[in-house]
């Protein structure tokens, strides 16, 4: 599932290529027909995301939301502006983040990009705003820049409709193709609001004391295990499975524990971890979590999730650590993975 760090870079690729134009709408799969209709020629004019729902609104007061859910994807096709703030030339995002999307006749400068073995391709530093022209693969498993004078289905304009696709919204240079979400419908201003009340703070959209005041009265009065609380959105939007492990983990803390018996400090320190690592999963579109790399040792991590967690997906292996198994169980229907040694 796409953690929050996702949602904001999707947010923003929006906001930097389409935000301020008017936008072709439809539904190939027929399933947001209506919706899709209602859209259709309105201008885009902001759009903001909160944990792991992003809300595009568009003139008229009509906004879309949009919730990926488990297998939710967006894959962005044609020319793309980078937003300077994020260090990736995006392709595919969401579930699979950017799997078989390829960089091809770009003009980017600065380091070169790092390939994750899901295909993620971040580059290393962050520049002034750069247009580069991406396109997704019709296979997810070829990969691989195209050779000068290639042609494909890439070439076409607008691209084929691949698979069951939600959504398609269009510019006059790029197209997004919505799939799979677990939510895509209009709201009026109203819902909105209705609908963020709902969800808990946010590090890049409340204000970070106020959200931290929240956060710790709300786990601080919960009889529940704060292996649970910190994938309730009501109480804390954007962590999942992946950030759940690795925030506990980081503060040594079992993830059984009441939130009500989890010292106020230590709660404290969960969220202000939190916000650093969403700044830095934003940043480099990777969920990194292992702090004071080396350069070669970051450019490991970046390029191989197995090197950037501490217990995500580590069952079985020692800990970095002190050596013990991390162990994997079912918490709340989601795998989780916890060194029982450093977790006391």
């Amino acid at each position: 599932m796409p953690e929050g760090h996702s949602v904001h870079r999707i947010a923003r690729q929006f906001d930097r290529n389409y935000v301020g134009r008017v936008v072709a709408a439809s539904s190939p799969q027929g399933r947001f027909a209506e919706g899709a209709a209602l859209l259709d020629g309105r201008e885009a004019v902001s759009v903001r995301a909160v944990g792991k729902q992003m809300f595009l609104a568009f003139d008229g007061d009509l906004w879309l939301r949009v919730h990926l859910g488990m297998y939710g994807a967006w894959d962005f096709a044609g020319e793309i502006l980078v937003d300077p703030t994020i260090a990736s030339a995006n392709g595919r995002m969401g579930q699979t983040n950017q799997r078989g999307t390829d960089l091809v006749d770009s003009d980017l400068d600065g380091d070169a990009p790092v390939l994750d073995a899901a295909g993620e391709n971040s580059l290393t530093s962050i520049g002034a705003p750069r247009r580069a022209r991406v396109h997704v693969r019709m296979s997810e498993q070829t990969r691989g820049l195209d050779a000068p004078g290639d042609h494909d289905d890439a070439d076409e304009w607008p691209p084929p409709v691949v698979g069951q696709v939600r959504l398609r919204l269009m510019t006059d240079i790029t197209c997004a193709d919505l799939r799979g979400p677990t939510a895509c419908e209009l709201q009026t201003p109203d819902e909105v609001q209705a609908t963020i009340a709902k969800l808990g703070p946010d590090p890049l959209v409340d204000d970070p004391v106020a959200g931290e005041e929240r956060f710790t009265e709300v786990v601080r009065r919960k009889p529940t295990p704060i292996g649970l609380l910190l994938m309730d959105q009501s109480v804390v939007s954007g962590i999942g499975n992946v950030y759940r492990a690795e925030l506990l983990y980081r503060a040594l803390l079992d993830p059984h524990t009441p939130g009500k018996l989890v010292p106020e400090e230590v709660v404290r320190s969960i969220w202000r971890d939190w916000s650093r690592l969403l700044v830095i999963g934003v940043e480099t579109g990777q969920m990194m979590t292992m702090d004071d790399l080396d350069p070669e040792a970051y450019r490991r991590a970046m390029a191989h999730r197995d090197d950037r967690h501490w217990v995500y997906h580590r069952a079985g292996l020692p800990c970095r650590v002190c050596g013990t198994e991390i162990v994997l169980e079912e918490m709340g229907a989601r795998k989780l993975y916890w060194c029982p040694s450093c977790q006391k």
